[in-house]
């Protein structure tokens, strides 16, 4: 046999970025009670990938414009100007909030399968997350991908690249940012804590480009 090498590379990743706020137990503390206080302000809240028939509350979108939420929106600004310094984006724009809003599911309460239209990047930020409160899951975006799939060896687990799912269990104080594009779901909230111990409290966004420095 020759002395052939085979080599690895990678074309078309698709990056996700993760945070643990170190000072997350003060920003949770003061997060909580803006969004309970907002909830009892607007129990109708919205319907979007949510389902309140089971509880689930989600908060009008504007949130990032409320100054009393600036302990997050802040936090996501400063992630997203290191985004755009990491991926070399154009100096003249810079990654601005959208929208943000809060979800709080109950016991029972989950997300349906959905994307975020019209950004770039999204994320999710946990407030609360008790344990059993349902997992957030990311399904590989390329389709064709999923019409055959290789056998593996058992009982073992497949490497990263192969993988056609990623989850990832609620923690409080972590950040995931993720392409706007990318189909993600929440599993049902199966908390056996008590009263409002059991939510499962989120912050989510949406970022693109805006002209100007940030």
């Amino acid at each position: 046999m020759g002395q052939d090498k085979l080599s690895r590379e990678f074309y078309f990743p698709t990056m996700m970025f993760i945070r643990d706020l170190d000072d997350a137990a003060a920003v949770n503390g003061e997060l909580t009670a803006l969004i309970r206080s907002e909830r009892a302000r607007d129990e109708a809240g919205i319907e979007r990938s949510n389902f309140k028939s089971l509880g689930g509350w989600h908060s009008q979108n504007n949130l990032h414009q409320r100054e009393e939420f600036s302990v997050i929106r802040d936090r996501i600004l400063e992630q997203g100007a290191q985004i755009s310094r990491d991926l070399q984006y154009d100096p003249g724009c810079h990654l601005g909030i959208d929208s943000m809003w809060s979800i709080i599911n109950g016991a029972g309460s989950h997300n349906k399968a959905h994307i975020h239209p019209g950004s770039i990047w999204s994320g999710v930020y946990y407030v609360q997350a008790p344990e059993g409160g349902g997992d957030i899951e990311f399904t590989d975006p390329r389709t064709e991908h999923l019409m055959k799939q290789a056998k593996f060896k058992p009982g073992q687990t497949r490497p990263m690249e192969a993988w056609t799912k990623v989850r990832f269990t609620p923690k409080a104080g972590k950040m995931i940012i993720f392409p706007s594009w990318l189909y993600h779901s929440v599993d049902p909230n199966l908390s056996t804590a008590q009263g409002q111990d059991a939510e499962r409290i989120i912050i989510s966004f949406n970022l693109s480009q805006v002209s100007g420095a940030g």
